[in-house]
């Protein structure tokens, strides 16, 4: 046996084992491939039977590391981020979005006992519905003018079909914008994420202009890898600002518009203006019962 493993036995095993030992879990040595075969130096590794003699010298299970050109794929992830509008979570999204395309992800697997790690450069889509045609259908656009290239849709569902097979299994990361106005958002989280490995990056309103639930974004938080509730700031004090206010009298939930339409609020001023809304449509009804 070569000097370096009668050392390696001799400071590692050669020591009494304690009386429990029998209740002590066995030690473990983890091999890498290249200890099979001559090193990067050209010096002779270990050859097999050497490893063979050694397994049964010192009872140690030897395990393999698996080669980093064969890796086992993790599960993917669920991030949502959501705030009323103007929060900027457009912004997160495609900073997210950004972020994991330039540095590139790291997917692990767990072994029985050894970890494995790689990383590669990723492959991104963004979507949003095509409800929103603010911008035109081909980008989505932050308040302040940021944008990024995206796939309009009017379902998730059919974006693997819209994308191709081949290209969908490439994508590492989905960017979904206005994620309130999809009705399968649910659905598709679970399968991109627990099906097909896929880290899903979720941006939406939580809640509508009468902060009531809007759309499947609260459905999915219970799946989320992580959730990023963002404010605003209000457009009468300044302060933190949590909720939308619409400024029209249109009551239908989906109103698509800008800052024309919706402005963010802080807590104080939503519930004055609903109070001061209240007043003006009781001295409306009364002026028209009047006439």
């Amino acid at each position: 046996m070569p000097m370096t493993m009668r050392s390696l036995l001799h400071l590692h095993f050669s020591a009494p084992l304690p009386p429990c030992h029998r209740l002590l879990p066995k030690p473990l040595l983890i091999v890498p491939p290249t200890f099979f075969s001559k090193s990067p130096t050209g010096l002779p590794a270990f050859s097999s039977s050497s490893i063979f003699s050694f397994r049964s010298h010192c009872k140690v299970p030897i395990v393999h590391v698996d080669s980093p050109a064969q890796p086992r794929v993790a599960f993917g992830e669920i991030h949502v981020i959501t705030g009323p509008m103007f929060a900027g979570k457009t912004t997160a999204l495609l900073r997210r979005v950004l972020a994991e395309k330039n540095t590139g992800r790291h997917r692990a697997s767990l072994c029985d006992y050894a970890l494995c790690t790689f990383s590669n450069i990723l492959n991104v889509a963004v979507i949003k519905s095509d409800k929103d045609t603010r911008y035109g259908l081909d980008s989505i656009v932050t308040h302040d003018g940021a944008k990024m290239p995206c796939i309009a849709l009017p379902e998730l569902s059919v974006f693997r079909e819209r994308l191709g097979a081949e290209a969908y299994n490439k994508l590492d990361v989905i960017g979904i914008d206005e994620a309130q106005f999809f009705v399968d958002l649910y659905d598709f989280c679970c399968n991109a994420a627990d099906r097909d490995q896929k880290t899903v990056i979720v941006a939406g309103l939580d809640g509508d202009y009468l902060r009531r639930r809007f759309g499947s974004v609260l459905d999915i938080i219970p799946l989320a890898d992580s959730v990023t509730k963002l404010t605003a700031r209000c457009e009468l004090c300044g302060q933190r600002a949590l909720f939308t206010q619409r400024k029209t009298s249109e009551k239908q939930t989906e109103l698509i518009g800008g800052s024309d339409i919706y402005m963010p609020v802080c807590r104080q001023h939503y519930v004055d203006g609903q109070v001061v809304k209240e007043a003006t449509r009781t001295i409306l009804d009364i002026e028209h019962v009047t006439v």
